[in-house]
């Protein structure tokens, strides 16, 4: 069984973050902005995870890495939804555009 070349990985990984790029900047919704967040770092561990196999699969540093990045990942999601309740609570609206605190 032959493995799957390098290329595709980077080609998936290519695909997903500029889905990612896409949905955060196109997106009105916080929760929108935050899943494509989320699909940027999940490409960024399709390519730690694909070096690391190709490049070292001796050593364990492609998997350390990926789990920092999914710890970040998980304290960014937690964090911005925490900020995007407190918001919703107080505007009643999760529109990015809508909420201008400082303008009070």
């Amino acid at each position: 069984m032959m493995p799957i070349p390098l290329s595709w990985w980077l080609t998936v990984s290519a695909a997903l973050f500029s889905i990612g790029v896409y949905g955060a900047l196109s997106r009105k919704n916080a929760i929108g902005i935050l899943m494509g967040i989320e699909l940027v770092l999940n490409a960024v561990n399709i390519n730690l995870v694909a070096f690391w196999r190709y490049i070292a699969p001796t050593d364990i540093s492609g998997q350390v890495f990926a789990i920092i990045v999914i710890t970040v990942a998980a304290a960014e999601a937690a964090v911005g939804l925490a900020i995007i309740i407190a918001l919703y609570r107080r505007r009643q609206t999760a529109v990015v555009d809508d909420l201008d605190l400082l303008k009070n």
